[in-house]
């Protein structure tokens, strides 16, 4: 049992719900993302999504396409990202997943991957361009490290899909609350509570919601829907609008802070 599912464990026996932060490794800094990371936890986030910066995100709206080309800039790749962590375990074990896509991976070697992520503390990978259909190499390699393969789930998925998806993704399932790219939205779907309820159904695994939260308000309906809340572009776009602040952990912490008292 990885660090993931320990949390969600945890987090179960306390009948609370995860909230899982999303941030770009990198951006600005490899320095300020170790030191967001402390932050983060410390403000209430139980799971960091960390982002492995590429080139052609495709599932990523504006603000994360522009933190991925801030990390480029730095010359940050999956080498620095995993001394990183090796370096932030030293002091938390708190669940980190990291979320690429697949080109980098592929290219890097997966067997080489999972192994070098595994032995630098990660505990899961989230690849958002990678169909459940097209990961059994991957997902052969992640199980045999006890390394979690986190699927996503989409609002057009179907029954059987959701069954397919629930059976293969480990350490928990990322619902996209809606078609398109990652962003703020000032509103969420109508049917996310019709869509959860028939997923719940269909597997005991945790799920957790992502794209488009951004407000208390959001973040405190979605919880009561599902396992988790994952936010990601409202942080990036904070961590954007304080680039150059002395302040920047603290601002950041203090956003998050009022999202993760919602739950």
């Amino acid at each position: 049992m990885n660090r993931i599912d320990k949390k969600f464990k945890e987090l179960k026996k306390r009948r609370k719900k995860a909230f899982v932060a999303f941030i770009m490794a990198g951006d600005p800094s490899i320095a300020i993302t170790k030191k967001l990371v402390f932050e983060l936890e410390r403000q209430g986030a139980d799971i960091i999504e960390l982002g492995v910066a590429f080139s052609d995100p495709l599932a990523d709206g504006p603000a994360i396409q522009r933190s991925s080309e801030r990390a480029l800039k730095k010359k940050v790749n999956l080498d620095v990202v995993c001394r990183l962590v090796k370096e932030i375990r030293q002091k938390t074990q708190i669940p980190i997943a990291f979320l690429t896509y697949y080109n980098l991976l592929y290219h890097y070697g997966l067997e080489r991957f999972a192994e070098k992520a595994k032995s630098s503390g990660v505990d899961g990978v989230i690849v958002p361009d990678l169909p459940p259909e097209e990961s059994g190499e991957l997902r052969r390699i992640a199980k045999k490290k006890g390394f979690s393969l986190i699927h996503l789930l989409a609002p057009t998925s179907s029954r059987q899909r959701i069954k397919m998806i629930a059976n293969t993704s480990t350490g928990f399932i990322y619902y996209v609350s809606l078609t398109g790219t990652t962003g703020v939205r000032k509103e969420l779907p109508k049917e996310l509570s019709s869509s959860l309820r028939l997923i719940k159904r269909l597997t005991k695994k945790p799920v957790c919601v992502g794209f488009g939260i951004s407000t208390p308000q959001q973040v405190k309906a979605v919880s009561r829907l599902t396992d988790g809340v994952i936010v990601g572009s409202a942080i990036i776009k904070m961590i954007e609008k304080n680039i150059g602040k002395q302040r920047l952990v603290e601002n950041v912490g203090k956003f998050v802070r009022r999202l993760t008292c919602m739950l």
